[in-house]
């Protein structure tokens, strides 16, 4: 089965242009919005993102780096067995575990949150001593959603059952079940509330040296940043917060493998606001994240 269209060619990320084998990153799409509770329509969020890059300076302010200082490759989206969740997972754990294998350093862009899932185990699979920072309005600490395991609501408790709660930190935290909040409290795991800059800055030390994935779900922006997203929360951080979180990991002793932004919705935010943060929020993980040549 293929895995991408040999065809694609509605639209790359800005100067994500080199072919597979001359690039160090790998930006691909993850368009699957299946185990959705509220809003569909998240698997046009990676073109959408795309689209929206080419308004984006290619300078880095925050960083002092330019886009022409790495090398991108962008795969495009995925083709992905509509509806079935457990087959789209497998395929994004097979590919994702062939860019690890080749050195590649992953940038998938979501879809719905349970799309990080299968990358999380592939790298698992590839790194020893993996952490992951989470960074989402919400838990997703649960063990089902409505009898289905496979949900948008259980990607982070998965990922504590597979790494060790303790390894996990999230970030920004301001919606789920009670049940959710008591289990990061007595499993060991690292919860801040509402907050994302402050207590990641308090939190990487402990990080130090270790090789980290990092998730971002869109939804963390209050919806007056971000309103085009499945599942909108009132309260949330602004966008400045949020690029200052990235920056804060680019510039700090991690060693960060790998990361993803999702949730990004499109059809909900004729504005184009959430995709014009997701694109620059995109260019700073890949201006900041890798290690640098």
């Amino acid at each position: 089965m293929k895995l991408f269209d040999a065809g694609y060619s509605s639209g790359k990320f800005i100067m994500a242009d080199k072919a597979y084998e001359e690039a160090d990153i790998v930006l691909y799409g993850m368009p699957m919005d299946y185990t959705v509770s509220f809003r569909p329509g998240s698997r046009f969020g990676p073109q959408r993102i795309r689209e929206a890059s080419i308004g984006l300076e290619e300078y880095s302010v925050y960083l002092d780096r330019h886009l022409e200082q790495i090398r991108v490759h962008d795969a495009g989206d995925m083709l992905l067995p509509f509806g079935n969740a457990a087959k789209s997972l497998e395929l994004m754990k097979q590919y994702t575990a062939g860019l690890f294998r080749d050195g590649r350093f992953p940038v998938g862009l979501g879809g719905e949150h349970l799309v990080s899932w299968p990358v999380i185990q592939s790298a698992y699979d590839a790194y020893n001593d993996l952490a992951v920072i989470h960074i989402d309005a919400h838990a997703d600490l649960r063990e089902e959603y409505e009898g289905e395991e496979l949900s948008h609501s259980t990607p982070i408790r998965k990922t504590c059952e597979l790494l060790g709660p303790e390894n996990v930190y999230s970030f920004g935290i301001r919606s789920g079940m009670r049940e959710e909040f008591e289990y990061a409290a007595s499993s060991g795991m690292h919860m801040s509330r509402f907050h994302v800059a402050e207590p990641l800055k308090q939190k990487l030390p402990e990080l130090s040296g270790r090789n980290v994935y990092v998730t971002i779900d869109i939804d963390v922006l209050d919806p007056a940043y971000a309103p085009g997203t499945g599942t909108p929360e009132a309260g949330g951080i602004t966008s400045a917060e949020l690029l200052e979180a990235v920056r804060l990991i680019s510039e700090s002793d991690v060693n960060v493998i790998g990361c993803d932004l999702v949730e990004v919705l499109p059809a909900y935010d004729p504005a184009e606001q959430t995709s014009v943060a997701a694109c620059k929020l995109i260019r700073e993980m890949m201006l900041g994240f890798p290690p640098r040549p």
